[in-house]
This record gives C-alpha cells, structure tokens and sequence, in this order.
C-alpha cells in the first residue's frame, strides 16, 4: 500500500505543475530548455510509477480471479483518488450536456416521466457570471499588454466561460423526474443523483425555505438541503432512512429531503397521484 500512496502524492504534485507548463507553451511563452525538458522527465518518471503500480495490483486482481476489465478498473481506483475521478467524471458529463442543450432534450426522461426544472433561482445567477466574465475577458485584451500573457489569459476565460455554460446546461438537461409508478429522481446537474423508491416516501409538500449552507447540506438529525439559489420548495419525509453520495463521494444518510423545483405544486400532485 505505500507504493500506492506514493503514486498518488506524486500524482498531486506533478499534475498541476505540468498542466501550468502546457498552458504557457500552448500561449506561446517561451520558457528555458531546461525547464521543459526537467518537467518532461518529471512526468515520465511519475507515468513510469504509476504504470508499475498499476501493473502490479493488476496482476493482483487478476491472481485473485477477477476478469481482465475488471481488474484494470479496480487498479485505477485504487490509485487515482475518488474525488479526482468523480470530479472528472462531472466535467465530462457537464461538458456532454451542452449537446443535450443544443438540441433541446432531456437526459433521463422517458415517455409518462413528469421533467421538474430546478434552474429558475440560478439562472439570472449563471447569466450574469456569463456576461461578467466575457467583459473580462475583452477588456483584458486590450488591457494586457504582454502578447504572452493575454494568450494565457485568454485560455483561462475561455476554459471559465465554458464551464459555466456547460454547469447550466447540466442543470437544464437533467431535471428532477417523477416516474408513473411513484419513483422520485432528485438531481442538481452532473453533480448530485439520488432515487428514490416509491416505497420510500412517507409524505411530501410544498414547503418553501430559505436554508443558509453549500448546495448540499446535511444537519445531525439527517435533513438533507439542496440548495438553488439560497433556497428549496418541496419537502420530502422519508419512510426510512435512504443513503446519497455527495458530490466529491462522501456519503450520508437521509430521513428528509428538502429540495427545490421551479413548480413544486406540479412536482408534489404528481408524486401523491399513484398513491
């Protein structure tokens, strides 16, 4: 296990230093040869580790029975961190969601579904960090006077503005979601999705609050709050206690959701109608 973890410290370490480098060769900086090529050597001594690493508890698995797929996975797991991989996964799935956009479908949501939005308290929100961060980047470039900076700049804005898009078209894209047979789909983009059962819901209401906290917060007596825009509409009682996965992988478990949907009347009537 200490070869593990030290092919995640290195990880760490590296990652960020070689993503600054390839930013200022993509702008055009020019920085020494010797920079270059110690950060190259740097990278592949870390690949080499981690190649080995990985080798070796693929080699494990496979010694214990497992398939060849399924050792492979289970050798990424063990060494990349969990809140780098659903971090990843997230921006993927963000960034996918812009096509959803585009052509104007709903991920997830079948023919019977009831597609609850959740977006109306942050949309003016997701506009106006859009627009302010499109002024910045034109202003900086004709502020800016170094050629090499405004490229570097330049890349960030973009790779800034994209994700702010990609973030509200996730939210969009993927609504809340009441099946036919009672089921409740609770999401926030591609960061948070939670099921819950038919057999699980104990009652619901509309039931508007003003909760302070992160877009996910859990209090001691497990009332779980996803927060729009500083706020929720419906409230969930649950039958029985029901475990999420937050957003970075952590887990917990709920016995009341409370949550907000742009119209909760409609959400709230379609929940209680198979019963």
């Amino acid at each position: 296990m200490s070869g593990v973890r030290v092919a995640r410290m290195a990880a760490v370490a590296v990652v960020p230093g070689e993503l600054a480098v390839a930013c200022c060769l993509v702008a055009g900086v020019r920085l020494p040869a010797w920079a270059v090529a110690a950060s190259e050597v740097l990278v592949l001594a870390v690949l080499l580790l981690e190649a080995r690493v990985l080798r070796a508890l693929y080699v494990a698995a496979r010694a214990r029975g497992a398939k060849p797929r399924e050792a492979w996975w289970a050798a990424v797991h063990t060494v990349v961190p969990v809140q780098v991989r659903r971090l990843m996964r997230h921006e993927l799935r963000a960034t996918a969601s812009l096509g959803w956009w585009v052509l104007r479908r709903k991920h997830g949501v079948r023919a019977g579904d009831l597609a609850a939005g959740y977006t109306g308290p942050q949309t003016a929100l997701m506009y106006g960090m859009l627009f302010v961060s499109v002024v910045e980047t034109v202003a900086l470039a004709f502020l800016v006077p170094w050629p090499a900076v405004h490229r570097v700049v330049l890349v960030l804005d973009l790779y800034g503005i994209l994700l702010v898009l990609a973030l509200h078209a996730a939210c969009v894209t993927r609504p809340h979601v009441v099946r036919p047979d009672g089921s409740l789909r609770i999401r926030y983009g591609a960061l948070f999705d939670l099921v819950v059962p038919p057999d699980a819901v104990a009652s619901v209401r509309v039931d508007r609050r003003y909760p302070e906290g992160r877009l996910v917060t859990v209090s001691e007596d497990g009332v779980l709050d996803l927060i729009v825009g500083s706020q929720t509409t419906v409230t969930l009682e649950l039958a029985r206690p029901l475990p999420f996965t937050r957003p970075l992988g952590a887990r917990g478990e709920a016995r009341t959701i409370r949550f907000h949907a742009d119209d909760p009347r409609a959400l709230v009537g379609a929940l209680r109608r198979p019963a």
